[in-house]
C-alpha cells in the first residue's frame, strides 16, 4: 500500500498543555481509518494539523509526500469536514455547496443534490437558522460530494438523530465502494462505526496507543462466561484485562486468539465464549493500562467507557 501521509514525532503544544505527544503514524491510500478516542484526546488538534488550519511545535509530515503549509495543490486534494465548521452568518447550505463546488475538483454535483434529499436540507434557510443535524448534515453532503483523495471527517454526525446517521454511514461506504479514496474517521461511537473502518488508530492524552488493521483487532480478545471457578481455571496464565461477576458466575477479558483446543476445553467445562467489540476492547484495554501502573510514554492511561458510548 501507499503512504499518502506520513507523520513522524509529531508535538503539538498550547503553552503549558501537550496535546500532541510524539505521534508517528502513516496513512495508506484508499482505506478507511478510525481516528478514535475520547473528547479532548488530540483528535481534532492532528486533523488541523494534517490539513494546514494549525502548527505543529515540532515534528515532521508529508501530504502526497509534500508540506500542506500554503501549498494548494495538496489542500484541494483533501477536505475537512468539522463538527465546528463556521460560515458567514447570512450564507445559505446553496451557497457552502456552490462554493465547495469551486475549491473541490472532484465535486460530484449529483452526488451533492441526492444527499441533500436524503437529509432533507432545506437550501434556502439561513445556515445560522438550521438545527445542529441540518447543519452537520451541511458538513456531511461536502465531504462526501467532494470526492476529496483524503477526506476527513471530525465527528460529523453530532446532531444528527440515528436514522440520519445510518443514512450517512450507507452513502459513505456505497460511495467509497464506486471511487475509493482515503477516509479519516474521527468519532467515539465506536462500535456504529466498527463496520465502515479497516485500519483503527486509538489516541488517548496525545499519544497512539493503537495503530492496527480492524480484523487483527476484533480477534484479540474474548469473554469467557460461566462458572467463576471453571472460568478461572480456564484463565489462569492468560493476560486478564476485564473482569465482573455476579455469584457464582464470571465473565472474564482476556488477550490472545484462542486455539481450537482452547475451546473444546471452553466447551468441556460447560463455559461459552462471547466477542468483544472494537469499543470494548479499546476501553478495557486501557482501563487495564492504566490499573497496572504501566508508564504514560508506553500506553496512555484510561478510555473512560461512558465517554466511548
Amino acid at each position: 500500500m501507499t503512504g499518502v501521509i506520513e507523520v513522524t514525532n509529531l508535538t503539538k503544544r498550547y503553552r503549558d498543555a501537550l496535546a500532541v505527544d510524539r505521534v508517528s503514524f502513516t496513512i495508506e491510500k484508499d482505506t478507511i481509518y478510525g481516528l478514535l478516542g475520547r473528547n479532548g484526546a488530540g483528535k481534532t488538534t492532528v486533523m488541523s494539523i494534517l490539513t494546514a488550519q494549525n502548527f505543529a511545535t515540532s515534528g515532521e509530515m508529508r501530504v502526497f509526500g509534500q508540506q500542506p503549509y500554503e501549498n494548494t495543490k495538496v489542500l484541494q486534494r483533501m477536505c475537512f469536514v468539522r463538527e465546528s465548521q463556521k460560515y458567514p452568518d447570512d450564507a445559505k447550505p446553496s451557497h457552502a455547496l456552490a462554493t465547495a463546488r469551486l475549491f473541490f475538483p472532484n465535486w460530484d454535483q449529483q452526488l451533492a443534490e441526492r444527499l441533500v434529499d436524503d437529509f432533507q436540507l432545506p437550501m434556502k434557510r439561513r445556515i445560522k437558522k438550521l438545527s445542529r443535524g441540518q447543519l452537520s448534515a451541511v458538513g456531511v453532503i461536502i465531504g462526501l460530494a467532494s470526492r476529496a483523495e483524503i477526506t476527513f471527517f471530525d465527528e460529523p454526525y453530532l446532531g444528527l438523530d440515528a436514522v440520519a446517521r445510518q443514512i450517512f454511514y450507507d452513502r459513505l461506504l456505497e460511495d467509497y465502494t464506486e471511487h475509493p479514496r482515503t477516509v479519516i474517521l474521527s468519532s467515539h461511537l465506536i462500535d456504529e462505526v466498527a463496520n465502515l473502518i479497516e485500519k483503527v488508530l486509538v489516541i488517548d492524552r496525545g499519544r497512539i496507543i493503537m495503530d492496527e488493521d480492524t480484523d487483527a483487532v476484533r480477534d484479540r480478545a474474548a469473554n469467557i462466561v460461566g462458572d467463576a471457578a471453571a472460568v478461572d481455571a480456564f484463565v489462569a496464565g492468560r493476560e486478564v484485562i476485564h473482569r465482573e461477576s455476579l455469584g457464582r458466575v464470571a465473565s472474564v477479558t482476556v488477550l490472545g486468539a484462542l486455539t481450537a483446543a482452547d475451546h473444546e476445553r471452553l466447551a468441556a467445562a460447560g463455559l461459552e465464549v462471547a466477542p468483544v467489540s472494537l469499543q470494548q476492547l479499546i476501553v478495557r484495554t486501557t482501563q487495564h493500562a492504566a490499573a497496572a501502573g504501566v508508564d504514560d510514554h508506553d500506553q496512555a492511561t484510561a478510555i473512560d467507557e461512558g465517554a466511548l458510548s
